[in-house]
């Protein structure tokens, strides 16, 4: 079996399962179809909403426990709360996280800081946005700490800016960063999807290998995780693609990959000489045992 087979078998063992995704569906029509409801008078269970996050992106893995779910209010309904005194924006969230409740009753459904959280028995949790659309197309979502305000956000714009990246490296940008949370998986890495998103989105930038097929895809091993350990380690955010949004460091990777890149360098060498065997358990000590054996 060749290095490219090797990697297309374990890169195709990645993604979020299908009957995952269809439970996923299911619940996000009925927390939209709920939502629409209260809010919108009209029953669809499509329409206002889309998916951030890693699910968003498409770079999320089968391991995936948060659905970040934005949700888009009418106009009117901001003109409604923003004239209230107090606290309006947890008001706000707690309206809600009501309207949620009539829904999942028996289901822990918290509304905390910025999102409404529905916690489900199967280890899924969704992490709901209330959100208001922008002319210039960003959002505004009610923030309720330290006495409430309304902040802003671009998650279109980081979708898009990661999936223009992803289509100049032939679908590369989406394969490597369900690489590397299998990485981080198994090795119990502290770093969150957009941070692993919005390093790979700096990285296909210049590497010059990006657009090239599978049989590539051990030099993009090694390659990556050596520019992922020399990241500076006192740095503590980056700027997300699309928006500019700060991307916080949520601990300290780079020795971990550095870790990777050694075993990487190892493989390689392994590979060059025949031993295709002992090439295979080395990129296993980097992703974990669906790397093909």
């Amino acid at each position: 079996m060749s290095v490219s087979q090797y990697f297309q078998d374990f890169c195709y063992q990645l993604p979020v399962p299908s009957e995952k995704r269809s439970s996923i569906a299911s619940r996000t029509a009925t927390v939209v179809r709920r939502l629409n409801t209260d809010f919108r008078n009209t029953t669809s269970d499509t329409a206002n909403r889309f998916y951030s996050g890693s699910y968003g992106r498409n770079t999320a893995v089968g391991s995936l426990s948060d659905i970040d779910l934005l949700y888009i209010l009418p106009y009117e309904t901001y003109v409604q709360y923003n004239a209230r005194t107090g606290n309006k924006q947890s008001s706000l969230l707690q309206a809600v996280r009501e309207s949620l409740n009539k829904t999942y009753p028996n289901s822990a459904v918290i509304a905390d800081g910025q999102i409404v959280k529905i916690a489900f028995v199967d280890g899924i949790t969704y992490e709901i946005v209330p959100v208001f659309f922008n002319n210039g197309g960003y959002y505004t979502y009610p923030d309720s700490n330290n006495g409430g305000s309304w902040k802003t956000c671009k998650p279109k714009h980081e979708i898009e800016a990661f999936f223009g990246r992803d289509g100049d490296c032939n679908g590369n940008a989406v394969q490597l960063g369900r690489m590397v949370r299998a990485w981080r998986d198994y090795n119990n890495v502290p770093m969150g999807g957009m941070l692993i998103d919005t390093l790979v989105y700096q990285f296909m930038e210049k590497w010059e290998y990006a657009k090239k097929s599978y049989l590539y895809f051990d030099f993009m091993t090694r390659d990556f995780f050596g520019f992922l350990a020399r990241q500076n380690g006192e740095q503590t955010y980056w700027l997300a693609p699309g928006s500019g949004s700060y991307v916080w460091r949520s601990g300290k990777f780079e020795y971990k990959a550095r870790q990777a890149e050694l075993r990487a360098i190892e493989a390689l060498d392994h590979l060059q000489k025949g031993q295709d065997w002992s090439a295979k358990q080395k990129f296993r000590e980097i992703y974990g045992t669906a790397f093909p054996s």
